[in-house]
């Protein structure tokens, strides 16, 4: 479940976020949650909000946060390319089946190729632009 889901999220000053669970009982799995997300955040809990500090950003965890930021675009690229496997997968066994022929098999392959380069060129495009923001000071 996300969290904007069980809960209202308040920028009251620019570094600072108020998570206000809709359910009070949540609020302990809320702050171990974001503890080890691994962002590097220390959440302040009172029982019934969770205040969490936004420390300004040092060149140290600018470089963090840019690491972070390829590895998840990693993950984005391996999901893709198993999407395109799967996809090819589902087409070879048509295949076998009969239900499709050769022609239909690797036009439909060039085509499952074709959108993952699509998206892997949009996410690498998405990374740029994000590594740029990040190392902006």
């Amino acid at each position: 479940t996300s969290l904007n889901q069980i809960s209202s999220i308040n920028v009251p000053e620019p570094t600072l976020l108020v998570i206000s669970p809709y359910d009070k009982s949540v609020i302990d799995e809320v702050e171990k949650a974001i503890l080890s997300s691994g962002l590097g955040l220390t959440p302040v809990n009172d029982g019934n909000v969770i205040r969490l500090p936004i420390p300004k950003l040092t060149e140290e965890r600018r470089n963090e946060l840019t690491r972070l930021v390829r590895s998840k675009a990693e993950e984005g690229r391996v999901a893709i390319r198993n999407i395109r496997r799967d996809a090819i997968e589902d087409l070879r066994s048509l295949e076998k089946e009969g239900e499709i022929t050769k022609d239909d098999l690797h036009r439909g392959q060039e085509d499952a190729q074709k959108l993952t380069d699509r998206y892997i060129a949009e996410m690498d495009e998405m990374l740029k632009v994000k590594e740029k923001e990040l190392m902006e000071v």
